[in-house]
């Protein structure tokens, strides 16, 4: 009796393990790079939350839903930090598990943060690695048990910014690579994003991070993604708060407004508090604003297996 107790916790804790991987973005040479002894660095913070910085290795984390409840569907999630650093836990490793209940398999993306010391030009090196995990997880769609046409990017704060990048940058992809895999989202999920680069409404440190202390008018505009939405920028999920200080709300407010004009589907999800930065649980409400994208996603069909 207890060898069969053993051999269960055992068989357990070996599906909970390859329920997990860590695959890395590039098989080859990593685009946009020059050699650096720059060392990615991740602190714990006394809350346990994980912080990690200095990215020269892009990857993805794998989360794979239970076997009998995947879909089929993809997320592709991006951490928010300013573009300074990657909230990996609360904007991302949380995230992931909330989104293997709905039966969705969940990618981490740990992007390269720009920094002139590691990429020749900082500014494209976060969104060659979103457009890259697109193109990895379409491709290996088989091996994750996806369909490649059913893979979404999700993104917090900065990591909005980076996910409606992809939403919104896909026609021409960065760098020069000759892979045709489609770089489009078929759908994209906005968590208190950083949208707009314009004087009015940018968050002004993740707009120095990205462009520099002196960005042109036509880099702020080509980064400022409500300027960007076309007829072709995939349906998309808002999240925001009325209050918060640290990216505006008229962030969400341009982009949501500028898909109506473009008859680009969108729902949007306004809490009058909950501040900056609250991931999965904005504690001044009873709201789950999963619940609500989990509605969203169903009545969508990208919840059907």
């Amino acid at each position: 009796m207890k060898a069969l107790v053993l051999t269960t916790l055992l068989g357990f804790f070996a599906h909970s393990m390859s329920a997990q991987s860590i695959v890395s973005l590039y098989s080859g040479t990593i685009p946009n790079s020059i050699a650096t002894d720059l060392q990615e660095s991740s602190i714990t913070l006394a809350n346990g939350g994980v912080r990690v910085s200095n990215v020269v290795q892009p990857t993805l984390q794998v989360f794979r839903p239970a076997r009998e409840k995947a879909n089929g569907t993809a997320i592709i999630i991006c951490p928010g930090g300013g573009y300074g650093r990657l909230a990996m836990d609360h904007e991302g490793t949380d995230v992931a598990k909330r989104l293997n209940e709905m039966g969705i398999t969940a990618f981490v993306l740990k992007y390269r943060l720009p920094n002139d010391q590691s990429q020749p030009d900082k500014t494209t090196a976060p969104l060659l690695d979103a457009q890259q995990a697109l193109r990895l997880v379409r491709q290996r769609a088989t091996e994750f048990g996806i369909n490649p046409v059913r893979v979404g990017i999700m993104g917090f704060s900065a990591g909005g910014h980076l996910a409606a990048t992809a939403g919104t940058h896909f026609a021409k992809p960065a760098g020069d690579t000759k892979d045709n895999t489609s770089v489009r989202p078929d759908f994209q999920v906005l968590v208190y994003p950083v949208i707009s680069f314009t004087d009015s409404l940018a968050h002004g440190g993740s707009r120095k991070s990205l462009l520099g202390d002196s960005p042109t008018p036509e880099q702020i505009r080509l980064y400022s993604n409500e300027q960007q939405v076309t007829t072709q920028t995939p349906p998309t999920f808002l999240v925001h708060a009325a209050d918060d200080k640290t990216v505006k709300v008229q962030n969400s407010l341009r982009f949501y407004e500028a898909c109506l004009r473009a008859g680009v589907p969108v729902e949007m999800h306004l809490y009058p508090k909950g501040g900056h930065g609250f991931g999965m649980n904005n504690k001044t409400t009873k709201d789950n604003w999963t619940d609500r994208l989990q509605n969203w996603l169903d009545a969508n069909g990208w919840l059907v297996k």
